[in-house]
């Protein structure tokens, strides 16, 4: 969430910031006024404590003196007790208003950002790779008429599985989505450990990330076990360290993982579901990087150069795209999206947003480090995607496609598929 003090002593600063994401300024001042009467019943509730406490030991004294004055002071002492006890509850309703209305506000975004209310007004940073120019408009055809020919895609008997938006791979179909997964992995093994995490967990750090409480819809739920299947590798392995404090010396803490990811993508109906261009399921090689305030800009630099990596050994023309402040998503700061040109579909797809979410996901899920005065504040928290392996297949697919109807794929996942290419599946 957004740091308190910044809501409580900026509020203009703060309403103008997150006006660039739609919140409106209701909202702002209504999360400020929870904020302000939360402090107040505290500082009460505080001093009744302190009274009480001040009482207790003067009943105590007139007690053992056996003064005539102990039990009026221990009736007035029963009245404090029972005033403490209603202020706790008013404490606990005012808190709990505070942190649902902090925990619906988004990241502020970074004033670098590009002006702008949509996607229209994302920046084109640079191209890499051939111009989409050099890809003439219908001699390219879409990777699902190619990879149903060639026997290694299959969306019938996907959809006879589970239903709409889920894929079905054979033979070095299958192959090429592992191989990518694996090239992915060891592209980047001597700059973050890898882990192994669970695909579901628990809410609290759904939370953290900041998938939940706003999009509960766009994921799916395991109940009654309070459990959520993974939207992204990031919310397990920045949920690593939920509720921790960590040293100066362990950061930065640099993590990637291989997770298969669900999401509904509930606002998204009818919107390029064709192929393996949205889908429920997908597998992806996720990077997170944690670090200090002072270092974060230096981890995203080199953060945003490894999620080219992947794409430049692949030999994908790609453009990085500097998303505008109304375009960023509920917890970034600043993004910068890689798309990967598609000449089958002639389209620009989306295979990584490289995100800097400075301490908001941290105060949410309150990780923090001991800074050299001794005292704690919350680390920044880094996220991109090494491999997002569904439009990635789909474009290695539609740029390798050649006129006898087979697929050649690049250099680098021979190894990795056994194949260079991918031949009509018998």
């Amino acid at each position: 969430m957004i740091d308190p003090n910044l809501l409580l002593d900026d509020t203009e600063a703060v309403t103008a910031a997150l006006g660039k994401k739609g919140v409106s300024a209701e909202s702002v001042s209504e999360a400020r006024d929870a904020l302000v009467e939360r402090r107040s019943l505290l500082s009460a509730l505080e001093r009744d404590r302190a009274e009480m406490n001040r009482r207790s030991k003067q009943v105590g004294r007139l007690m053992a003196t056996r003064d005539p004055a102990a039990e009026e002071e221990r009736r007035l002492l029963g009245d404090l007790k029972t005033r403490i006890g209603e202020a706790e509850d008013a404490y606990r309703a005012a808190n709990e208003r505070f942190r649902d209305l902090m925990l619906r506000l988004p990241n502020l975004p970074d004033p670098a950002a590009p002006e702008g209310s949509d996607e229209a007004d994302n920046v084109v940073v640079r191209y890499e790779g051939p111009p989409a120019e050099q890809f003439k408009a219908g001699e390219y055809r879409p990777h699902w008429d190619i990879a149903t020919d060639l026997g290694i895609f299959d969306a019938d008997r996907a959809a006879k599985l589970s239903g709409s938006g889920f894929a079905l791979l054979y033979g070095d179909g299958a192959r090429l989505l592992r191989g990518l997964v694996q090239f992915g992995l060891d592209l980047h093994r001597e700059t973050y450990t890898e882990v192994l995490v669970p695909h579901m967990v628990r809410g609290p750090l759904m939370v953290g990330t900041g998938h939940l409480p706003k999009f509960a819809d766009d994921a799916y739920s395991i109940q009654p076990d309070d459990l959520w299947l993974i939207p992204t590798g990031e919310v397990p392995l920045t949920g690593l360290h939920q509720d921790e404090i960590l040293a100066p010396d362990e950061l930065p803490k640099r993590y990637m993982t291989h997770t298969a990811c669900f999401r509904r993508e509930a606002g998204s109906a009818g919107k390029d579901t064709r192929g393996f261009q949205r889908v429920h399921e997908f597998h992806k090689v996720e990077l997170v990087r944690i670090c200090t305030p002072d270092t974060v800009q230096q981890e995203y630099d080199e953060l945003l150069a490894d999620c080219e990596r992947a794409l430049r050994t692949l030999e994908l023309p790609y453009r990085v795209v500097d998303l505008c402040g109304g375009d960023l998503t509920f917890s970034s700061s600043r993004i910068f999206d890689l798309e990967v040109y598609a000449p089958g579909v002639e389209r620009w797809l989306e295979v990584s947003s490289v995100g800097n979410f400075t301490d908001y996901q941290a105060r949410r899920g309150n990780i923090r480090y001991r800074t050299e005065s001794g005292k704690t504040a919350p680390v920044f928290t880094l996220n991109g995607s090494a491999i997002a392996t569904p439009r990635l297949w789909a474009a290695l697919i539609e740029h390798g496609q050649r006129p006898d109807g087979s697929v050649e794929l690049p250099e680098a996942l021979e190894p990795y598929v056994g194949t260079r290419v991918i031949e009509p599946r018998r």
